[in-house]
């Protein structure tokens, strides 16, 4: 009798058995572990850029997606540049102005721009969209004509992308030990309708962990990471890449050619001063959005440093962590005079090809103009330090 008023009923045997399906593991294989799965908004729905990041993440691979999201190593540097715009107030002044009378235009290098927003040189494009760098052009085309520099390793030739829409283009170089191959590579770039070459120095040996977290994908979404098992010519096994980068390289490049030659991944005012004194016509402040050396400065951190020390003598450009156009205030404040885009437009070709790229660089040209409007900086002139308190730690 005892046996029979103790034993399990009907209704808490059929809770148990549903507690045991809702735990199963094999009902959870059936869920994303990683994102939610909400309705995925059209392109007019979408209001600021990180929603674009969120589209692209629903539509790659996870492989060529993170070949866009990464960082090296421990992406510290990637994390710290997006944290240090937080390390930035703005201050506004007591009266606004009206959005008419906001004014972004300028001239760079011979190019006039609508805005000071230009798109960074980024590789593989074609792994985030079929159309790759010809649809990031045609994107770039229709929103106000904004510059695009096209990566020296991009997956299409740069005529193709030079034909594929009429926008301004650069060219970014990755300079060879080869003289002849750099002037090759520039004399093509300048003859395609490039109007400048950006020269990088910086992404020199990174190590790229989550790329070699999704190595057993089945697909990657960039190009390959070599591997230190190939016995590099060292006896640190370290994949040397541009270790070999030094100032005479750059001279052969600046006597290759008279187009304007801008310098891209300065991080320090002693590099921007030596740049400027070996003909250099532009700095660029970039640590290639973290995918170079781990635990460096993040940009906005140096950004102040080196423009005391370039002096208006060349115009700065800068790079790393801008997703709002307030982030592109704060940089002009602190001195750049221009900004460049690499994550942001990725998201935007990814997610809705060359429409999307259009639609995130006007969402951030929009948000740039309201908060000039709504800090009383009618003109890029008119951006200066009194904008901004930094509280870098």
């Amino acid at each position: 009798m005892d046996l029979w008023l103790n034993s399990i009923t009907r209704r808490a045997a059929v809770r148990s058995f549903s507690a045991f399906l809702a735990a199963s593991p094999l009902l959870r294989a059936q869920q994303d572990p990683f994102r939610p799965h909400p309705r995925v908004p059209g392109l007019d729905e979408l209001e600021d850029a990180f929603g674009f990041e969120d589209v692209a993440h629903a539509k790659l691979p996870r492989a060529a997606f993170d070949y866009t999201a990464y960082g090296t190593e421990s992406e510290f540097t990637l994390r710290r540049n997006r944290e240090a715009f937080a390390w930035v107030s703005l201050v506004p002044r007591s009266s606004t102005v009206a959005l008419s009378e906001v004014k972004t235009s300028l001239e760079l290098f011979g190019t006039q721009l609508s805005s000071p927003i230009l798109i960074s040189p980024t590789a593989a494009q074609i792994a985030i969209h079929p159309d790759g760098e010809a649809a990031m052009h045609q994107g770039a085309t229709k929103a106000a004509n904004t510059p695009m520099i096209v990566s020296n390793v991009a997956s299409l030739p740069l005529a193709k992308i030079a034909e594929a829409a009429t926008g301004p283009l650069w060219f970014q170089l990755y300079p060879k030990r080869e003289a002849e191959a750099n002037r090759s590579a520039m004399e093509d770039a300048i003859n395609a309708g490039c109007k400048a070459i950006v020269v990088t120095v910086d992404q020199q040996a990174s190590v790229f962990e989550r790329a070699l977290h999704d190595r057993n994908l089945g697909a990657t979404g960039g190009p390959p990471r070599r591997s230190t098992r190939a016995a590099p010519g060292n006896p640190y096994r370290v994949e040397e890449m541009r270790i070999w980068y030094h100032w005479g390289l750059f001279d052969q490049i600046r006597k290759a050619t008279k187009a304007p030659l801008i310098i891209k991944g300065v991080l320090t005012a002693e590099d921007a001063n030596m740049a400027i004194e070996r003909g250099a016509d532009g700095i660029y402040v970039s640590n290639h959005g973290g995918r170079a050396l781990d635990y460096s400065p993040s940009t906005l951190e140096v950004l102040p440093e080196i423009v005391d020390a370039v002096r208006r003598r060349v115009p700065v450009l800068f790079d790393s962590g801008i997703r709002r156009g307030e982030d592109i205030l704060k940089a002009l404040a602190l001195g750049a005079n221009a900004v460049c885009l690499g994550r942001v437009p990725r998201w935007g070709l990814g997610a809705y090809g060359a429409p999307g790229v259009q639609r995130v660089l006007e969402i951030l040209r929009r948000e740039f103009a309201a908060a000039m409007a709504a800090t009383g900086r009618p003109t890029l002139a008119s951006i200066d330090r009194g904008l901004v308190r930094t509280d870098f730690a």
